[in-house]
């Protein structure tokens, strides 16, 4: 059985990879690039912020383990999505807040999340997170994958990734694998 797919950008990808890779349900987390015109951009080409990609997480996911809303909880909790266009120091439309919906039932769940955030006022100022359809995925270079693990002492990793990590962790260590 082919498991469903889930796509999501809120910054450097590197935090959210890691996070959704510690998740029970979660198969995998692919750092990667969406929702852009050039093909088969590089990572060099989307810094640049000219090319409409966004760093993204392509998450494989057993929904008999995880939800969809569980993901999306998880994704609004590990970024700020009140932030256009960046995630603290990460600056450009590459490092938008964004849900690159599936199916529509993907979509309806996504903003009906979103709906709900904004109604609870709980960021203190507007979502700015969209919600498009899921373009063609292409998959980041080799070296950004599992980046965290693999670069843990890493100043950007100890000082933005890992307190993600933690908060992650503190918030939903009963789905951590």
């Amino acid at each position: 059985m082919t498991h469903p797919v889930a796509t999501f950008a809120g910054g450097c990808f590197w935090c959210i990879e890691t996070v959704f890779n510690r998740l029970r349900g979660v198969e995998s987390a692919v750092s990667g690039y969406m929702g852009g015109h050039t093909a088969n951009p590089t990572y060099k080409d989307i810094c640049n912020g000219d090319t409409g990609h966004a760093a993204v997480v392509q998450v494989t996911f057993d929904p008999d383990v995880i939800s969809y809303r569980d993901l999306l909880d998880v994704f609004f909790t590990i970024h700020d999505p009140t932030q256009l266009n960046r995630q603290g120091n990460d600056v450009g439309t590459q490092y938008r807040s964004a849900i690159f919906w599936h199916t529509p039932e993907q979509k309806a769940e996504a903003e009906a999340a979103i709906a709900e955030l904004a109604a609870s006022k709980q960021f203190g100022a507007p979502i700015m997170t969209e919600v498009s359809e899921a373009t063609t995925f292409h998959p980041a270079e080799d070296y950004h994958q599992r980046y965290y693990e693999q670069n843990p002492h890493q100043p950007y990793c100890q000082f933005v990734v890992a307190p993600k990590v933690a908060k992650a962790e503190g918030k939903f260590g009963d789905r951590l694998k």
